[in-house]
């Protein structure tokens, strides 16, 4: 097997999963076992978020003086998720290839951007074995619009690398919403109000979740899900997204 694939990357050279130019002589060693297909030049442009940032909301601080601390929204209104995390800002190829997924069907990449995402998450969350991972859903009308669920692909490809659990149907998306984006803060917060719903109470009560999504600006759909999974019993809920805007 690891002939037939050589002789078909010789046939059909791999492409970076970003810039799309021939891996061949621009290859990395990713930290896992095999390449991960995203050139060192890619691999290198992308933004990480580093401290100081909330260690609630994960917003950072454009400050680099300051040590983490809790923001301003995070001391008046605690979120109802515990935490969330993401490693890279919404910015340069990264953001060309979330939007290569989601817009135009490029759906190989989820491998590729599940596979940092699940990297991240390892060093997150250093005790998250017993953790239940779930994606933020779609409302059906919109899954069959678009025809997947870019976050359920990552969260598939954070389970198989982190060797956890995967629930996509308990948490449901029941009511149909306008897109996030050009949305105010409270619109987006009385947009996304009542839009999920959870159908398995009993398999998630007293549960860790760890709920993925692609990208974060607000953080407002992500603390919806948390509202509700809370309400339906789950003892801690981590939220993981592989990007967030310069918005939040």
């Amino acid at each position: 097997m690891h002939t037939f694939s050589r002789l078909l990357d010789i046939i059909y050279p791999p492409r970076c999963h970003i810039c799309e130019e021939f891996l061949s002589c621009n290859k990395n060693e990713f930290e896992d076992d095999d390449s991960l297909p995203i050139c060192i030049s890619c691999l290198h442009d992308l933004t990480e978020i580093t401290p100081p940032l909330c260690p609630v909301c994960g917003i950072f601080f454009k400050s680099r003086t300051e040590e983490s601390h809790m923001c301003e929204d995070c001391l008046r209104k605690n979120p109802f998720y515990d935490a969330t995390g993401a490693p890279y800002l919404y910015e340069g190829g990264l953001m060309t290839a979330i939007q290569r997924l989601k817009y135009r069907g490029k759906v190989h990449l989820a491998d590729s951007l599940g596979r940092l995402l699940a990297s991240f998450t390892r060093k997150w969350l250093e005790n998250g074995n017993d953790c239940l991972i779930m994606p933020v859903p779609l409302h059906p009308k919109r899954l069959r619009e678009r025809g997947f669920n870019q976050s359920l692909l990552l969260a598939k490809s954070v389970c198989s690398l982190l060797d956890m659990e995967l629930d996509f149907l308990s948490l449901r998306r029941v009511r149909y919403t306008q897109p996030q984006t050009g949305l105010s803060r409270s619109e987006r917060r009385k947009n996304v109000r009542r839009a999920f719903e959870v159908h398995d109470k009993a398999g998630i009560k007293k549960q860790t979740i760890i709920l993925v999504d692609d990208v974060a600006t607000t953080g407002t759909t992500l603390n919806e899900c948390a509202r509700v999974l809370k309400r339906a019993g789950c003892k801690k809920v981590f939220c993981v997204v592989l990007a967030r805007t310069h918005g939040t």
